[in-house]
Protein backbone atom coordinates (compact mmCIF):
# COMPACT_ATOMS: atom_id res chain seq x y z
CA UNK A 1 0.00 0.00 0.00
CA UNK A 2 2.16 2.74 -1.01
CA UNK A 3 -0.41 5.32 -1.15
CA UNK A 4 -0.31 8.73 1.00
CA UNK A 5 -2.20 11.53 2.59
CA UNK A 6 -0.66 14.64 1.99
CA UNK A 7 -1.57 17.31 4.69
CA UNK A 8 -0.69 20.76 3.04
CA UNK A 9 -0.41 24.00 5.03
CA UNK A 10 -0.27 27.21 2.78
CA UNK A 11 0.66 29.37 5.17
CA UNK A 12 3.61 27.47 6.43
CA UNK A 13 6.49 29.70 6.06
CA UNK A 14 4.76 32.93 6.68
CA UNK A 15 2.56 31.72 3.76
CA UNK A 16 5.62 31.39 1.39
CA UNK A 17 4.09 27.59 1.09
CA UNK A 18 1.22 28.49 -0.65
CA UNK A 19 3.62 29.41 -4.14
CA UNK A 20 4.98 25.88 -4.17
CA UNK A 21 1.95 23.79 -3.79
CA UNK A 22 1.84 23.39 -7.61
CA UNK A 23 5.62 22.43 -8.18
CA UNK A 24 4.93 19.99 -4.89
CA UNK A 25 2.03 18.17 -6.81
CA UNK A 26 4.48 18.12 -10.21
CA UNK A 27 7.16 16.85 -7.87
CA UNK A 28 5.26 14.19 -6.25
CA UNK A 29 3.64 13.58 -10.07
CA UNK A 30 6.82 12.98 -11.11
CA UNK A 31 8.04 10.18 -8.97
CA UNK A 32 4.82 8.17 -9.52
CA UNK A 33 3.53 8.47 -5.82
CA UNK A 34 -0.07 7.94 -5.08
CA UNK A 35 -1.12 10.87 -3.19
CA UNK A 36 -4.65 12.51 -2.12
CA UNK A 37 -3.96 16.02 -0.95
CA UNK A 38 -5.44 17.79 1.71
CA UNK A 39 -5.04 21.82 2.25
CA UNK A 40 -5.52 23.01 5.92
CA UNK A 41 -7.61 26.11 6.38
CA UNK A 42 -6.98 26.92 9.92
CA UNK A 43 -5.42 26.42 13.02
CA UNK A 44 -5.75 23.15 13.66
CA UNK A 45 -6.67 21.66 10.87
CA UNK A 46 -4.27 19.39 10.21
CA UNK A 47 -4.53 17.75 13.79
CA UNK A 48 -8.41 16.90 12.36
CA UNK A 49 -7.39 15.92 8.89
CA UNK A 50 -4.58 13.49 10.37
CA UNK A 51 -6.81 11.89 12.78
CA UNK A 52 -9.24 11.33 10.42
CA UNK A 53 -6.71 10.00 8.16
CA UNK A 54 -5.00 7.93 10.62
CA UNK A 55 -8.19 6.19 11.92
CA UNK A 56 -9.36 5.50 7.84
CA UNK A 57 -5.91 3.69 8.07
CA UNK A 58 -6.01 3.23 4.02
CA UNK A 59 -2.30 4.82 3.43
CA UNK A 60 1.42 4.10 3.59
CA UNK A 61 1.82 7.50 5.40
CA UNK A 62 0.07 10.55 6.22
CA UNK A 63 2.36 13.25 4.97
CA UNK A 64 2.94 16.78 6.91
CA UNK A 65 3.51 19.48 4.17
CA UNK A 66 4.58 22.73 6.26
CA UNK A 67 7.27 23.45 8.52
CA UNK A 68 7.21 22.21 12.57
CA UNK A 69 3.83 23.35 13.06
CA UNK A 70 2.29 21.70 10.84
CA UNK A 71 4.54 18.32 11.70
CA UNK A 72 3.57 19.12 15.51
CA UNK A 73 -0.30 19.26 14.08
CA UNK A 74 -0.36 15.94 12.24
CA UNK A 75 1.86 14.07 14.89
CA UNK A 76 -1.20 15.06 17.50
CA UNK A 77 -3.60 13.69 15.27
CA UNK A 78 -1.83 10.72 14.60
CA UNK A 79 -1.52 9.96 18.25
CA UNK A 80 -5.26 10.95 19.19
CA UNK A 81 -5.97 8.11 16.83
CA UNK A 82 -3.85 6.23 18.29
CA UNK A 83 -5.48 6.66 21.52
CA UNK A 84 -8.41 4.65 19.87
CA UNK A 85 -6.28 1.59 19.68
CA UNK A 86 -6.21 2.44 16.00
CA UNK A 87 -2.81 0.81 13.92
CA UNK A 88 -1.56 4.41 12.39
CA UNK A 89 0.51 5.01 9.38
CA UNK A 90 3.49 5.97 9.21
CA UNK A 91 4.55 9.96 9.73
CA UNK A 92 6.32 11.87 6.44
CA UNK A 93 7.07 15.57 6.37
CA UNK A 94 7.54 17.91 3.46
CA UNK A 95 10.17 20.71 4.93
CA UNK A 96 8.30 23.50 3.04
CA UNK A 97 8.64 25.98 6.53
CA UNK A 98 11.10 27.56 8.05
CA UNK A 99 12.87 25.64 11.17
CA UNK A 100 12.35 22.31 10.03
CA UNK A 101 13.63 21.16 13.40
CA UNK A 102 11.63 18.07 13.93
CA UNK A 103 12.57 16.69 10.42
CA UNK A 104 16.34 17.38 11.31
CA UNK A 105 16.07 15.47 14.71
CA UNK A 106 14.55 12.51 13.40
CA UNK A 107 16.75 11.94 10.62
CA UNK A 108 14.57 12.73 8.11
CA UNK A 109 15.45 14.45 4.78
CA UNK A 110 15.12 17.90 5.02
CA UNK A 111 14.63 19.22 0.86
CA UNK A 112 11.03 18.54 -0.74
CA UNK A 113 12.79 16.56 -3.32
CA UNK A 114 14.58 13.58 -1.39
CA UNK A 115 11.83 13.72 1.20
CA UNK A 116 9.31 12.53 -1.88
CA UNK A 117 12.22 10.50 -2.96
CA UNK A 118 11.89 8.77 0.61
CA UNK A 119 7.92 7.92 0.29
CA UNK A 120 8.89 6.18 -2.87
CA UNK A 121 12.26 4.30 -1.95
CA UNK A 122 12.76 5.06 2.16
CA UNK A 123 12.39 3.40 5.06
CA UNK A 124 10.82 3.34 8.26
CA UNK A 125 11.87 3.99 11.84
CA UNK A 126 10.75 4.39 15.09
CA UNK A 127 10.76 7.82 17.86
CA UNK A 128 9.58 8.73 20.43
CA UNK A 129 6.89 11.00 21.46
CA UNK A 130 6.51 13.08 23.83
CA UNK A 131 3.37 14.55 25.98
CA UNK A 132 2.78 17.71 27.98
CA UNK A 133 0.31 18.89 30.43
CA UNK A 134 -0.14 22.54 31.16
CA UNK A 135 -1.08 26.36 30.24
CA UNK A 136 -3.14 26.05 27.38
CA UNK A 137 -3.17 22.64 27.28
CA UNK A 138 -4.50 20.88 30.24
CA UNK A 139 -5.82 18.03 28.61
CA UNK A 140 -2.43 17.46 26.99
CA UNK A 141 -0.52 17.94 23.92
CA UNK A 142 2.09 15.74 22.19
CA UNK A 143 5.21 17.06 20.57
CA UNK A 144 7.85 15.56 18.54
CA UNK A 145 11.05 18.05 18.90
CA UNK A 146 10.93 19.39 22.47
CA UNK A 147 9.79 21.99 24.68
CA UNK A 148 11.35 25.38 25.49
CA UNK A 149 10.68 27.49 28.75
CA UNK A 150 11.65 30.61 29.24
CA UNK A 151 14.30 32.90 27.70
CA UNK A 152 13.94 31.35 24.32
CA UNK A 153 9.93 31.44 24.16
CA UNK A 154 9.63 35.01 24.99
CA UNK A 155 12.52 35.64 22.38
CA UNK A 156 10.12 33.81 19.87
CA UNK A 157 7.14 36.15 20.83
CA UNK A 158 8.70 39.00 20.54
CA UNK A 159 10.36 37.72 16.85
CA UNK A 160 6.91 36.76 15.93
CA UNK A 161 5.65 40.38 16.12
CA UNK A 162 8.26 41.42 13.64
CA UNK A 163 7.01 42.28 10.58
CA UNK A 164 10.27 43.49 8.80
CA UNK A 165 12.66 41.10 9.92
CA UNK A 166 12.07 37.11 9.27
CA UNK A 167 14.01 33.86 10.08
CA UNK A 168 17.08 34.34 12.29
CA UNK A 169 17.88 37.48 11.80
CA UNK A 170 14.39 38.69 13.98
CA UNK A 171 15.63 35.80 16.31
CA UNK A 172 18.82 38.12 17.19
CA UNK A 173 16.46 41.05 17.20
CA UNK A 174 14.12 39.70 19.39
CA UNK A 175 16.97 38.35 21.64
CA UNK A 176 18.49 41.60 21.93
CA UNK A 177 14.97 43.26 22.74
CA UNK A 178 14.80 40.52 25.69
CA UNK A 179 18.16 41.11 27.27
CA UNK A 180 17.13 44.66 27.44
CA UNK A 181 13.96 44.78 28.71
CA UNK A 182 12.43 41.32 30.20
CA UNK A 183 15.41 39.75 31.63
CA UNK A 184 14.90 37.58 34.55
CA UNK A 185 15.40 34.56 36.05
CA UNK A 186 12.20 32.94 38.08
CA UNK A 187 12.71 30.34 40.68
CA UNK A 188 11.60 27.39 39.47
CA UNK A 189 10.78 24.01 40.62
CA UNK A 190 12.56 21.28 38.58
CA UNK A 191 10.98 17.24 38.81
CA UNK A 192 12.95 14.67 37.29
CA UNK A 193 13.89 10.90 37.36
CA UNK A 194 17.01 12.03 39.71
CA UNK A 195 14.63 13.85 42.23
CA UNK A 196 13.79 17.44 42.64
CA UNK A 197 15.58 20.38 42.77
CA UNK A 198 15.16 23.93 43.02
CA UNK A 199 16.97 26.72 41.63
CA UNK A 200 16.28 30.54 39.50
CA UNK A 201 16.44 29.39 35.87
CA UNK A 202 16.25 32.04 32.88
CA UNK A 203 15.87 28.98 30.22
CA UNK A 204 15.01 24.99 30.42
CA UNK A 205 14.78 22.96 27.22
CA UNK A 206 13.11 19.44 27.15
CA UNK A 207 14.13 17.73 24.14
CA UNK A 208 13.64 15.08 22.57
CA UNK A 209 15.43 15.80 18.95
CA UNK A 210 18.96 17.69 18.45
CA UNK A 211 18.30 21.86 18.03
CA UNK A 212 15.44 24.40 17.97
CA UNK A 213 15.08 27.91 16.19
CA UNK A 214 16.48 26.36 12.93
CA UNK A 215 19.71 26.30 14.24
CA UNK A 216 20.49 26.70 18.28
CA UNK A 217 21.72 23.18 19.38
CA UNK A 218 20.10 22.64 22.70
CA UNK A 219 20.42 18.88 23.05
CA UNK A 220 23.65 18.25 20.30
CA UNK A 221 23.84 14.40 21.71
CA UNK A 222 20.04 13.68 21.98
CA UNK A 223 18.85 10.84 19.95
CA UNK A 224 15.03 10.38 19.47
CA UNK A 225 14.53 7.46 19.71
CA UNK A 226 16.43 6.40 22.94
CA UNK A 227 13.75 6.28 25.34
CA UNK A 228 14.39 9.82 27.02
CA UNK A 229 14.09 12.97 26.84
CA UNK A 230 17.56 15.90 26.91
CA UNK A 231 17.59 18.84 29.42
CA UNK A 232 19.39 21.79 28.99
CA UNK A 233 18.79 24.23 31.96
CA UNK A 234 20.41 27.62 32.51
CA UNK A 235 20.71 28.97 35.58
CA UNK A 236 21.08 33.09 36.01
CA UNK A 237 23.63 34.10 34.07
CA UNK A 238 24.05 38.01 33.48
CA UNK A 239 23.24 39.73 30.17
CA UNK A 240 26.83 39.47 28.81
CA UNK A 241 27.14 35.44 29.91
CA UNK A 242 23.90 35.14 27.97
CA UNK A 243 25.30 36.47 25.01
CA UNK A 244 28.13 33.95 25.21
CA UNK A 245 25.39 31.27 25.77
CA UNK A 246 23.45 32.05 22.84
CA UNK A 247 26.78 31.97 20.53
CA UNK A 248 27.32 28.62 22.28
CA UNK A 249 23.52 27.14 21.54
CA UNK A 250 24.75 27.92 17.97
CA UNK A 251 27.64 25.42 18.10
CA UNK A 252 26.32 22.78 20.74
CA UNK A 253 29.18 24.12 22.93
CA UNK A 254 27.22 24.87 26.05
CA UNK A 255 27.89 21.40 28.26
CA UNK A 256 29.93 22.54 30.90
CA UNK A 257 30.03 26.44 31.39
CA UNK A 258 29.53 27.10 34.73
CA UNK A 259 25.49 28.36 34.47
CA UNK A 260 24.46 25.11 32.45
CA UNK A 261 23.03 22.01 33.51
CA UNK A 262 22.49 19.13 31.37
CA UNK A 263 20.80 15.78 31.66
CA UNK A 264 18.60 12.98 30.92
CA UNK A 265 14.78 12.01 32.23
CA UNK A 266 11.70 10.00 31.05
CA UNK A 267 9.73 12.40 33.18
CA UNK A 268 10.01 15.86 33.90
CA UNK A 269 7.82 18.76 35.51
CA UNK A 270 8.40 21.98 36.19
CA UNK A 271 6.80 24.81 38.31
CA UNK A 272 7.44 28.39 39.45
CA UNK A 273 7.18 30.60 42.54
CA UNK A 274 4.16 32.49 41.00
CA UNK A 275 5.68 34.03 38.00
CA UNK A 276 4.24 33.33 34.86
CA UNK A 277 6.18 30.60 32.28
CA UNK A 278 6.18 30.84 28.63
CA UNK A 279 6.26 27.68 26.93
CA UNK A 280 6.60 26.25 23.54
CA UNK A 281 6.48 22.82 22.19
CA UNK A 282 7.50 22.09 18.63
CA UNK A 283 7.58 26.00 17.96
CA UNK A 284 3.95 26.33 19.24
CA UNK A 285 2.66 28.27 22.19
CA UNK A 286 1.84 26.29 25.28
CA UNK A 287 1.78 29.00 27.91
CA UNK A 288 2.04 32.66 28.54
CA UNK A 289 1.17 33.11 32.07
CA UNK A 290 0.84 29.42 33.53
CA UNK A 291 3.15 28.55 36.34
CA UNK A 292 3.61 24.41 35.65
CA UNK A 293 4.14 21.46 33.44
CA UNK A 294 4.28 18.08 33.53
CA UNK A 295 6.06 16.20 30.57
CA UNK A 296 6.54 12.37 29.57
CA UNK A 297 7.56 9.71 26.92
CA UNK A 298 4.04 8.69 25.70
CA UNK A 299 4.64 6.09 22.88
CA UNK A 300 6.67 5.57 19.43
CA UNK A 301 5.52 6.29 15.99
CA UNK A 302 6.83 5.26 12.42
CA UNK A 303 8.38 7.71 10.47
CA UNK A 304 9.48 7.60 6.82
CA UNK A 305 12.98 8.22 6.53
CA UNK A 306 15.69 7.97 3.28
CA UNK A 307 16.61 4.70 1.86
CA UNK A 308 20.01 4.69 3.52
CA UNK A 309 19.20 6.00 6.88
CA UNK A 310 19.05 3.64 9.88
CA UNK A 311 18.85 3.76 13.54
CA UNK A 312 18.99 6.76 15.95
CA UNK A 313 19.11 10.14 15.28
CA UNK A 314 21.13 10.43 11.93
CA UNK A 315 20.56 14.30 11.99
Amino acid sequence: MNHYVVIYNPAAGHGRAFDRIRGVEQLLQEHQVSYELQVTEYPGHAIELAREAALRNRSRGIVAAGGDGTANEVLNGMMQAHLTGAAVPALGVLCIGRGNDFAYGAGLPTTVEDAVEALVRGSLASIDVGHLRGGLYPQGRYFGNGIGIGFDTIVGFEAAKLRRIRGFAGYLVGALKVLLFYYSAPLLTIGTDDGEQVCPCIQVSVMNGRRMGGGFYMAPDALIDDGFLDLCIAGSPRRLQMIALFLRYLKGSQSGHPHIRTGRTRAFTVSSDGAPLAIHADGETISVDGTSLEVRLAGRIQVIRAAEASGGDSG
